[in-house]
């Protein structure tokens, strides 16, 4: 698969994985922005739009370590074929510290998922199944 990636400003860094086996691409800042504790922004610019293919999406996750150590959570992020604005991104700052980030800064990654439309079919009951309306905690954990 070839992915077609547009810049729309001059600083934007086209998505790149870390590794070869990663599942996902990172993500950069165009912009220096911070975050408070219990702030919300739904708009980091990444400088970029994105052809995907038809039959795919673009799913927006946290990276691990700034998710893990910046307490820092994406919002939104999914990413339809059809779309050719900018991609921007969603965070929340759920720590206690502010967060700063300067314009080329990882901010998350991008996940290119194959997607499925089934047929939708109401029923009046679904069938069997040995964990059934089990819920949290149904295993034991």
């Amino acid at each position: 698969m070839k992915l077609q990636i547009k810049k729309l400003h001059p600083d934007a860094k086209l998505p790149t994985f870390a590794h070869a086996t990663d599942a996902g691409m990172d993500l950069y800042t165009v912009e220096d922005f911070e975050l408070k504790p219990g702030e919300h922004t739904a708009y980091i610019k990444t400088g970029i739009s994105i052809a995907l293919p038809d039959g795919y999406a673009g799913l927006v996750w946290d990276k691990s370590g700034i998710a893990n150590k910046r307490h820092l959570k994406v919002t939104g992020g999914v990413f339809d074929s059809d779309y050719r604005g900018e991609y921007l991104i969603g965070l929340f700052n759920f720590g206690n510290e502010t967060q700063t980030f300067v314009a080329g800064d990882k901010v998350a990654q991008l996940l290119i998922q194959k997607v499925e439309h089934p047929e939708i079919v109401e029923v009046k009951e679904l069938d069997e199944t040995d964990r059934g309306e089990g819920r949290f905690g149904s295993t034991g954990t």
